[in-house]
């Protein structure tokens, strides 16, 4: 597992030999960041189940202003942040005076929504990609849906089995494209014009 573009390209990441955590593989990265774009100057974004930190990490590499992960597994956040120190990415999260700005949530995903949202940040892109086998991709949805977390042209993509089926709508949040390598999907998700 690599960093694909960016400040940090190149660099190997560490991952867990776990069967509860499953790193997003390179051309499914590089299918999402393809898709987002090589640059992500000022764009603020969520990575709900950080796991080995991959995604985010190739946020910070491609200039996003500010990640932040939410990761309630003790290794895995140790993990985070011993990729962040490969990537040279290193800072206290607590810090306002780093030039990467991040912060690592230590907390279950869903109970972060409301503390993100007494923090007013609002978020471009949210990441969703749970443990495949808690189906907690509904669950996700619903939240973010009900939350004040997104801007009106934000994106909220989820990476799931292609044999899960996700809906086309969760509350506020409607599908707005789909993309598939292999057993992975990636489902795309923004806000319903009102």
């Amino acid at each position: 597992m690599r960093v694909i573009a960016g400040l940090a390209k190149g660099t190997k990441l560490t991952s867990l030999k776990s069967n509860k955590v499953r790193p997003t593989l390179d051309q499914v990265r590089e299918t999402l960041f393809n898709i987002l774009g090589p640059d992500l100057s000022g764009e603020y974004f969520l990575d709900l189940f950080g796991g080995s930190g991959a995604i985010g990490i190739e946020a910070l590499s491609r200039g996003a202003e500010k990640i932040v992960w939410v990761e309630n597994n003790r290794q895995s956040q140790d993990l985070i942040r011993a990729n962040l120190k490969k990537c040279r990415f290193e800072n206290n999260d607590d810090s306002k005076s780093s030039f990467f700005a991040w912060e690592l949530l230590k907390m279950d995903a869903l109970k972060a929504l409301p503390s993100l949202e007494k923090k007013s940040l609002k978020f471009d892109v949210v990441y969703i990609d749970p443990p495949f086998a808690d189906n907690l991709y509904e669950k996700c949805l619903i939240g973010l849906s009900k939350a004040q977390l997104l801007k009106k042209e934000s994106l909220v993509v989820v990476e799931h089995d292609s044999k899960n089926i996700l809906q086309e709508i969760y509350g506020r949040l409607f599908r707005c494209d789909q993309r598939q390598s292999g057993s992975t999907s990636l489902s795309f998700y923004g806000l319903k014009k009102i």
